[in-house]
């Protein structure tokens, strides 16, 4: 069947075909965080989405280019700089870091491209230019640039791809300075905001004064930058196709970049908004977690990202910690086949059994359908259990069905490493930990727990001895 993907652009399921004359490279840009505090796991949501899109691509033998910005200079951190009376970066890497420690605790894979709003500003200017340039930008009196939509729409391009706008009922021509606005405002937006007084010293100069690039410019400029000025995917999740999205589209088509027929982007994946508890996040229904909150509540990296992996992208999902258990009983059966399938394999070598990588494959292939690869999946470990309790495995097709596994994993990012695979330091920290347990000098095994524990690992204890595992 071949790859298709629900296409916003067209509301349609279509075949993936790359740009790439060869059908090898593919270039995939993701929204990336905005480092004004701790992520939370509706936006985890979007990022592990796109690391299955990307492994899945991977998978499928495509050469994946994947970028994804850090919006380090926005309408809320300029704020939040302005309230701690520090500079820019020193509120913003904080947070950063904490994200990359946070992404990589969810076992997703790290961008090839990490462009960051603050180093591009150069090419910001540089795109804002060329608007000005064909007469779809200008100047207000207070030196911000705008991107005119009546201009826009009055050279033929169409506003409104991404979702059905009625511009009778809307209030077009206005102008918003604001990064973010609703729906009601089909209205000009700002490319370069002229400096004023509550930014401090967060500015740049530009040809139209000091000031600091929109939000939906930083977008188009480091995306064409990296992968040209057509490119083959674009995800984030559904609240960025309008106005973000939509704004990226008139501003980088805008700009004439692209050859003639072409379009900024081909395929554009959203994914569905995330519930918590059957809710809208929000702090003050106690239901806003942070992925620090979760881990804080006993619960690991992976089992995380099974649960937000156990739904249809474009399906809005309730995230529950009821959820979490059950992801982490789901987990033990895949451990348990494996540790079976791994004793009964020995050393013995096999190619991958290719039955349940093309069932598993044909279920992606169909919209990324995650639930239905998880039924692949699972009607897999129940046949293997059934041939290891029968003992009609032997040797080869043990190892056989490990080497498909391992394939499959690839994709789902979710089965960490075993004993022989942890590095010396953390082995001898777990070895002390049993040495401390023996000697019941509990106090001193919990802290080495925790020290693992804060490395990736998990100490698990069984009748035969310790287990470490990778959360990461």
């Amino acid at each position: 069947m071949g790859l298709k993907l629900f296409n916003t652009l067209s509301r349609s399921l279509e075949a993936f075909a790359p740009l790439d004359p060869q059908g090898q490279h593919v270039g995939l840009y993701c929204c990336g965080p905005t480092v004004y505090d701790y992520a939370h796991i509706g936006n985890f949501r979007t990022f592990v989405f796109a690391d299955l899109v990307r492994r899945f691509l991977e998978f499928k033998g495509y050469t994946v280019r994947h970028v994804m910005n850090v919006t380090d200079v926005d309408d809320k951190i300029i704020a939040k700089v302005r309230a701690q009376n520090g500079s820019l970066r020193q509120y913003t890497e904080p947070f950063e870091k904490a994200f990359f420690e946070d992404f990589t605790v969810l076992g997703c894979l790290r961008p090839h491209d990490l462009p960051h709003a603050t180093g591009n500003i150069d090419s910001m200017i540089h795109l804002i230019g060329r608007l000005l340039e064909r007469g779809l930008a200008y100047r207000a009196a207070d030196g911000s640039v705008y991107f005119s939509i009546d201009n826009y729409r009055k050279a033929g391009a169409q506003y409104g791809r991404l979702v059905k706008l009625n511009f009778e009922q809307m209030r077009p021509g206005e102008r918003i300075r604001s990064d973010e606005y609703e729906k009601d405002a089909v209205a000009d937006f700002a490319l370069w905001k002229a400096r004023v007084p509550e930014d401090g010293e967060v500015f740049w100069p530009s040809p139209w004064g000091d000031g600091r690039p929109g939000w939906h410019i930083e977008c188009s400029a480091m995306s064409m930058q990296l992968l040209g000025a057509s490119f083959d995917l674009h995800l984030g999740g559904e609240d960025l196709a309008f106005p973000h999205h939509e704004d990226e589209i008139a501003q980088s088509e805008g700009s004439g970049l692209q050859q003639p027929g072409q379009r900024f982007v081909k395929y554009w994946l959203h994914g569905a908004h995330l519930l918590v508890e059957g809710k809208k996040m929000a702090k003050s229904l106690g239901n806003f977690y942070t992925l620090r909150d979760l881990l804080a509540r006993g619960f690991v990296g992976r089992e995380i990202r099974y649960l937000l992996l156990s739904a249809h992208y474009r399906e809005s999902f309730n995230f529950t910690l009821e959820g979490l258990q059950g992801a982490r009983t789901a987990l033990a059966r895949i451990d348990e086949c494996l540790d079976k399938l791994k004793t009964c394999a020995g050393t013995a070598p096999a190619p991958p059994e290719p039955g349940f990588i093309t069932r598993f494959t044909e279920a992606l292939d169909n919209d990324l359908n995650i639930s239905a690869g998880w039924a692949v999946v699972f009607d897999w470990i129940r046949e293997k259990n059934r041939q290891l309790t029968d003992q009609a495995m032997t040797p080869s097709a043990a190892a056989a069905a490990l080497a498909a596994w391992q394939k499959i994993n690839n994709v789902l990012g979710i089965v960490s490493a075993d004993l022989a695979d942890a590095p010396r330091e953390i082995i001898a920290l777990a070895d002390e930990r049993q040495a401390a347990r023996k000697a019941r000098d509990f106090k001193r095994a919990d802290a080495l727990r925790a020290s693992i524990k804060t490395q990736g690992w998990l100490v698990e204890d069984t009748p035969q001895g310790y287990k470490l595992k990778c959360e990461r």
